[in-house]
């Protein structure tokens, strides 16, 4: 299949999930919603914006994904404390206003990523360890659930180039990360080996924790080339109208 097309327009699925999106970043804008504050339930912003549960579910995966929320387990979900990082609705029009290919946007992911996981092991910051671990954990416990494991594969790739040490190296591995949740999360449901995928992250993890950098890259490497294999198999498995190019 060719890499030739631009990216289609989102299914109206993903149209009524960005609904939730934007429903948020308005109240953040609005001061409605500050750092630490609790998002109201799901049943409760599902009849508030006249959504489904599942609608509202996928947009909160988004926003996890951005790092606008986080959930705590047996508290809710909460505005996160960081800054909130809305950019992937306008990276993503830039993608189809310019065709952007999912052959292009691997390649650039491989050029920061390995870099950074390389620069990760270098540098060896301890107290960044511990972010990567837990998700790593988080796409090993949720394997049975795509797109919980998707978010957690986003957090860990940030993670990485938060452990590079390099604050625009990390801005600029935000930004590709947001553009590839969008297109991920409509063929993440039809992943053939999570668990291969997690495998690979904890070997990106160990060689970060050795600090041995030679590795590290390698290993990344490796996981973002059969990464680019395996998404074009599952939009392989799609209607041509939900396929991203």
């Amino acid at each position: 299949m060719s890499d030739a097309r631009p990216i289609s327009p989102p299914s109206l699925e993903v149209q009524a999930a960005e609904q939730v999106v934007r429903h948020i970043a308005k109240l953040i804008e609005e001061g409605k919603l500050t750092p630490g504050d609790r998002l109201a339930a799901e049943r409760e912003l599902a009849q508030e914006l006249g959504v489904s549960r599942p609608t509202v579910r996928a947009g909160l995966h988004a926003l996890a994904a951005m790092g606008v929320i986080e959930s705590r387990q047996g508290a809710g979900t909460f505005i996160t404390d960081g800054p909130p990082r809305l950019g992937a609705g306008p990276l993503s029009f830039l993608a189809a206003l310019h065709g952007f290919k999912r052959e292009e946007i691997f390649e650039a992911r491989k050029v920061l990523e390995v870099g950074a996981a390389g620069l990760a092991a270098e540098r060896g910051i301890t107290e960044r360890l511990a972010p990567m671990a837990e998700e790593v954990t988080g796409m090993f416990a949720n394997l049975s659930e795509p797109q919980t494991y998707l978010v957690h594969d986003v957090r860990f790739h940030r993670g990485v180039a938060a452990a590079s040490g390099n604050p625009v190296l990390l801005a600029l591995v935000e930004m590709v990360s947001s553009l590839v949740y969008e297109q991920r999360r409509l063929t993440v449901e039809h992943a053939l080996d999570l668990k291969e995928s997690a495998e690979m992250h904890r070997r990106i993890y160990q060689a970060i924790r050795d600090r041995d950098s030679e590795r590290a890259r390698a290993e990344m490497a490796r996981h973002l080339d059969l990464a680019r294999m395996a998404q074009a198999s599952e939009e392989s498995t799609m209607l041509p109208s939900k396929v991203v190019r």
